[in-house]
């Protein structure tokens, strides 16, 4: 049996990382489609089925209300975005990625990102991100 190059087992590795990165976003996805917000995913999920043109997508993005939506799904819609977005970049031979530069305008993923982070998170975000429970943060605000 012929042993592997430290760059042959690095290659194997990456390749072993990006499947499991892969799954652990398809398994995130459809956890959101059997969520609460399946219906706003559905719509999203479909708009980037047939996806056309970046302002179309800015625009059904900014139609919805994602306040309303958890900071998880959020983004794990900008993950599905992103992707959505490189590959109609490269059908169109073009870089997968091409963010705009200091004082450029923002391209669309940068243009519904802060669409998803226009609003301040809802308590048990705020919580969560603190890392405290919900309890201990009413707690301590109460002091």
């Amino acid at each position: 049996m012929k042993r592997r190059t430290k760059q042959e087992q690095k290659l194997a590795d990456d390749v072993c990382l990006l499947r499991w990165w892969k799954a652990w976003h398809r398994e995130q996805l459809e956890e959101a489609l059997s969520g609460v917000h399946r219906d706003v995913l559905e719509r999203v999920m479909a708009q980037l089925k047939n996806l056309k043109s970046a302002r179309e997508l800015v625009n059904a993005m900014a139609a919805e209300d994602w306040s309303v939506v958890d900071a998880d799904t959020r983004l794990i819609v900008l993950h599905e975005i992103n992707v959505a977005i490189a590959k109609l970049r490269s059908s169109s031979d073009l870089p997968p990625i091409n963010d705009p530069l200091p004082g450029q305008p923002d391209n669309a993923y940068r243009l519904i990102r802060r669409l998803f982070t226009s609003f301040p998170p809802r308590a048990g975000e705020r919580a969560a991100a603190s890392g405290k429970s919900e309890v201990e943060t009413v707690e301590t605000s109460n002091e």
